[in-house]
């Protein structure tokens, strides 16, 4: 955890009363925004809060693909916590999401998405991580744009699961839903990351000033 931070949650102090979507301010029980570990060399970032993220105010967390990220990250140290945690115990690792507020009924719009952009953005910035993994087809996509060369039609999640995609001043580790991940998908990130990312100096991705 950053020396100077004071909180997980939110640490940056965005926005919680948001109403630039209408749509989302009707339906959303709150405004959910990044947690984690503002010194973090590893940003996982998500489409929309699943609504047991809603409820705890905490990307990430709660029953089926909540926990199995929670697990999977427990496995590098970076999670001290049960994956059952409403409130995890983070270590060089921050979540967050494309979109900071939950539709019981349907995906974000694109609209709203590039709406909530300049919270990534600002997250991206402030947090300067070395490796981002992007949770999904749709966050991929988003990512590609700015952050690597490759068009965003190309990209497949099924296909780029589990690999490593070199981006501009990051490299991308894509997972696919972890509310949809099988064990063998699962054991294959954790494996990646170990043997690919884990194993070798990935701060090599750009010069970066020690924390």
């Amino acid at each position: 955890m950053d020396a100077h931070q004071q909180e997980f949650e939110n640490p940056f102090g965005m926005d919680a009363d948001c109403r630039n979507c209408d749509a989302l301010c009707d339906a959303r029980e709150r405004v959910v925004h990044g947690y984690g570990d503002v010194g973090g060399e590893f940003l996982v970032v998500g489409a929309s809060p699943t609504a047991a993220a809603e409820r705890n105010g905490i990307p990430f967390t709660g029953p089926g693909g909540g926990e199995r990220v929670q697990s999977m990250f427990a496995e590098f140290g970076f999670v001290r916590s049960e994956p059952s945690a409403s409130t995890p115990d983070v270590q060089n690792v921050f979540f967050t999401n494309l979109t900071r507020c939950h539709h019981p009924e349907r995906d974000p719009t694109d609209t709203e998405v590039d709406t909530c952009e300049p919270f990534l953005n600002a997250e991206i910035r402030m947090i300067n991580p070395q490796i981002i993994v992007p949770v999904g087809e749709r966050v991929l996509e988003a990512l590609a744009v700015e952050y690597t060369t490759r068009r965003p039609a190309s990209f497949d999640i099924e296909a780029e699961h589990a690999t490593t995609i070199r981006g501009r001043g990051f490299e991308l580790v894509p997972m696919v839903d972890p509310a949809e991940m099988t064990d063998a998908q699962a054991d294959a990130f954790v494996s990646h990351m170990r043997e690919n990312v884990l194993a070798r100096d990935y701060r090599q991705t750009k010069g970066r000033q020690e924390r």
